[in-house]
């Protein structure tokens, strides 16, 4: 479609307000994506849905910087090397070209976003249509290109994964994760792991940008510490490895010391086929109980984490019970947040906490009365609430 050199004008004018918008503007665009249909799998892991949401704000800026040299002009895909590393996310995790429904959302409201500026630039009503009309054919079409592009990718991934071990161990590991109807048998001749005797399941996790060896380099840290020889890996992701370990004895040390881009949930052992799916379970509570409370923890076990885990899935409502129960505790100093924590630890015992801290007895107990004077309650009137407050409020950190 042709444009005119007026509203080609304002087309360039427009998407310099895109690409110099705020952070608002593009969180509007988030959350509708994050709301969207075919989000939910998507939605629930933090490290996937960053990429998701990364990506459909470069395609917003691309489109708009292409706009900016050619107005009008159908603008290419933009398929970068973290787009692919996406789609073959996308099909590991067994999702097809219905996962890309995000990218349709995000249109519809930049779409919305790009019309309130377009009735700024101008109030011409002729400008004004071919304007809309121009945008809105350029968006329409740049989207579809998009989909259309990525879903033949995705379709490849998904075709060469079926030939994938991995892929098939994660199909064997899903039937058993469901309780279907699959022999003991059958699933371990496909896992190549024993399911009965002790397990214990980690999720290991990559920040964004970690290379995937740099998982495996850490799970194998983690075995030789702990003296294990053999384990169940299934590649969840990119940025994720789901793991089984046969042992009951699982010692970390520093086994991911050399290994800062990656974080480790770790569930609690467990026995047989039973013990197998409960560990991985909580396993993944504890990853998304860190991811939500944005804790800077690299390695946490569900055994430390089990009240935040059962008590955190409402985060609105967890920091308003931290807020009214702990007051301007909340704010105080590590030392006396330690000591308060460790009393509790000891049983409520300031000569036992004393000897935990390494200190006196008699410092203890200021930092018990500093800690009164700071609370809404006293701790003898409410200690349950407060041990629990205080646990909560410690993996927020």
């Amino acid at each position: 479609m042709g444009v005119s050199p007026e509203v080609a004008a304002l087309i360039r004018a427009g998407v310099q307000v895109v690409l110099e918008a705020p952070p608002d503007w593009l969180a509007q665009v988030d959350t509708a994506v994050v709301g969207g249909a075919g989000m939910d799998v998507i939605a629930d892991d933090p490290a996937l849905l960053e990429v998701a949401l990364r990506i459909n704000e470069g395609n917003l800026r691309h489109w708009a910087t292409a706009n900016s040299a050619e107005p009008g002009a159908r603008v290419p895909v933009n398929v970068t090397d973290e787009t692919e590393t996406y789609i073959r996310d996308l099909a590991r995790r067994g999702l097809d070209a219905g996962a890309l429904d995000s990218f349709r959302t995000a249109q519809n409201v930049a779409w919305r976003l790009w019309m309130e500026i377009c009735f700024v630039l101008t109030e011409d009503p002729a400008e004004l249509r071919e304007l809309l009309q121009v945008t809105s054919e350029s968006i329409a079409v740049f989207v579809d290109d998009t989909v259309q592009q990525l879903a033949e990718l995705i379709d490849a991934a998904r075709a060469e994964l079926a030939g994938d071990t991995h892929a098939q161990r994660r199909v064997a590991v899903a039937l058993v994760l469901e309780g279907a109807p699959i022999s003991r048998e059958r699933a371990e001749t496909q896992l190549r792991y024993r399911l009965d005797g002790p397990h214990t399941a980690l999720v290991l996790t990559g920040d964004p940008g970690t290379a995937p060896d740099e998982l495996e380099a850490a799970c194998d840290s983690i075995m030789e510490a702990s003296g294990v020889s053999r384990r169940l890996t299934v590649v969840s992701g990119a940025s994720e490895l789901w793991v089984w370990l046969p042992t009951s004895d699982l010692r970390m040390g520093a086994a991911v010391t050399g290994h800062p881009g990656v974080r480790v949930a770790i569930g609690s052992t467990g026995i047989d086929l039973d013990g197998f799916r409960r560990s991985h379970f909580e396993a993944l509570s504890v990853r998304r109980v860190i991811a939500r409370v944005g804790s800077s923890r690299r390695v946490a076990h569900y055994d430390d984490l089990r009240i935040v885990a059962l008590l955190g899935d409402d985060q609105s409502a967890a920091d308003e019970f931290i807020t009214n129960t702990l007051g301007d505790l909340a704010n105080a100093d590590d030392h006396v947040l330690t000591c308060v924590r460790t009393w509790f630890a000891s049983g409520c015992n300031a000569a036992e906490a004393a000897a935990r801290l390494y200190t006196h007895r008699n410092t203890v107990v200021r930092r018990l009365a500093r800690a009164d004077a700071l609370l809404p309650a006293p701790l003898s009137a409410n200690a349950l609430h407060i041990a629990v407050a205080l646990e909560l409020l410690e993996w927020r950190t």
